[in-house]
């Protein structure tokens, strides 16, 4: 290993030093690519330091100001106006009203009002933090378990980081260059497939123990008129934004831009009819949260060019990738080694945080072992051309992270929603938790072993 690889190799060890001490991700990348190139210059005289700092007169410049990242402030906007007009709340009542009377219907209205809000938020923490606080209430009144109360929302809000539009698909496509389109395409599929399984673990809960779910009382003619009511519109919207993303109407950006404005006129509707929605308070909430996360992303995103630019001068994510190509290894084991890293690092890395930092190592690895950028599907140690293995173990990736996300003992969602219940002990919700784990791990295998439940709808549309 030359000297050059050395330093890049010290520099990812003391990467993730820092950020298993909690320093956040941008300032941990930031900190690493500047000291790493520093430190390179000292040791290969020729890679100078003063060239490397130029370039950020222009460089954060170059890594925000694009179309493609301009989806992402959009969807950021749509989700807080959702949160704070009380969409999550009309969706949860209205999904409840049509499964209520169900065993466990409940429940299960939480998971559809996870999966529909997770279509605006795009966020597996905001989406269990927000559902969190409208579902818990009503499912603890009604005298659901603990367990299968805490454990359905902390996997419910996994939901968010899949089903389109999703800000961590945005981003996974932006590092490896894949069409966003495409990635949203390929992850309706996936995500439907969740919902499905994550119901199916409610029914079988609570058919195995039918004391877990009580009945839920009968709700008047007239709470079930204005519930339907205010759900309608919620559902249109939801359906029309993700209906024409998944069949090409539009494109992610007039997507966002056409999903923020009908989010903000039924907030206004509402609050016209005195039915909560959005005032002058809530909008100005929206846009500071808006301006906050974005800002927070878009730091994420010029730290890591930052850092991907100290790796480019060492060399050794190219030399990672030709050693794998050349180790002899199965590369379906070290797909599948990379998949158990990802659900590792998942428990203590947020979704968007995963993509940045660890994928720009893992994905030139799977390209060459694949065979490399124009290797046939034919021909390909996967049976999949570039471009199709791209999309395939983007959503695998992602599918991985969000399970990560609901892993005992330190899954985030697990913190999360353990706050929101500090009657329900932790041991509780872990154990409710775990019937969706293995659901996931179904999934998962599904996913591996089938790979046109992903690429079937992208190919489909794409002819």
């Amino acid at each position: 290993m030359s000297d050059r690889e050395l330093v890049g190799l010290g520099a990812l060890i003391a990467l993730l030093v820092l950020l298993l001490l909690r320093l956040p991700v941008a300032v941990a990348m930031f900190l690493v690519g500047i000291g790493g190139s520093f430190v390179l210059s000292l040791v290969v005289p020729f890679l100078r330091f003063e060239p490397y700092l130029r370039q950020f007169k222009t460089l954060f410049w170059n890594t925000v100001a694009s179309y493609d990242l301009s989806v992402v402030p959009l969807f950021v906007l749509m989700g807080y106006l959702a949160s704070h007009g009380g969409l999550a709340r009309d969706l949860f009542v209205g999904i409840q009203v049509l499964v209520g009377r169900l065993r466990g219907g409940v429940a299960m209205a939480a998971i559809g009002a996870c999966a529909g809000f997770g279509a605006v938020c795009g966020s597996s923490l905001a989406t269990a933090s927000t559902m969190g606080r409208v579902a818990l209430p009503e499912l603890q009144r009604l005298g659901y378990h603990g367990r299968l109360a805490t454990g359905t929302l902390a996997a419910g809000g996994t939901l968010g980081i899949l089903i389109p539009p999703s800000v961590p698909l945005v981003i996974y496509a932006i590092v490896v260059e894949a069409s966003i389109l495409k990635m949203f395409q390929a992850a309706i599929v996936p995500g439907l497939l969740a919902v499905v399984f994550f119901l199916a673990v409610v029914a079988l809960t609570v058919r195995r123990d039918p004391a877990c779910a009580p009945e839920a009382p009968a709700l008047s003619a007239a709470e079930r008129r204005l519930a339907l009511t205010r759900l309608i519109p919620v559902l249109l919207l939801f359906g029309a934004i993700i209906l024409g993303l998944g069949v090409g109407l539009f494109t992610p950006t007039p997507a966002a831009g056409v999903g923020v404005c009908l989010v903000l006129l039924y907030g206004l509707v509402l609050r016209a009819l005195g039915l909560g929605g959005l005032g002058k308070r809530e909008i100005g909430r929206a846009v500071l949260d808006t301006a906050v996360t974005s800002a927070m992303i878009y730091f994420i995103l010029f730290a890591a060019e930052v850092l991907k630019g100290f790796f480019a001068r060492t060399g050794l994510p190219a030399a990672i990738a030709s050693w794998a190509a050349h180790s002899g290894f199965d590369p379906w084991l070290v797909l599948i080694s990379m998949l158990i890293l990802l659900i590792v690092l998942g428990c203590f890395l947020e979704s968007l945080s995963m993509i940045v930092v660890v994928l720009p190592f893992f994905w030139p690895v799977l390209l060459e072992l694949n065979g490399g950028e124009d290797v046939t599907a034919s021909a390909a140690a996967f049976g999949l051309d570039a471009e199709d293995l791209k999309i395939w173990f983007g959503i695998l990736a992602l599918v991985v992270v969000e399970l990560g996300l609901i892993t005992p003992p330190v899954g985030l969602n697990l913190f999360i929603i353990g706050s929101l219940a500090p009657q329900v002990p932790m041991r509780e919700t872990v154990r409710g938790v775990l019937p969706f784990l293995a659901s996931e791990g179904l999934r998962i295998a599904l996913l591996l072993l089938f790979p046109l439940l992903t690429l079937g709808l992208p190919r489909l549309l794409g002819r």
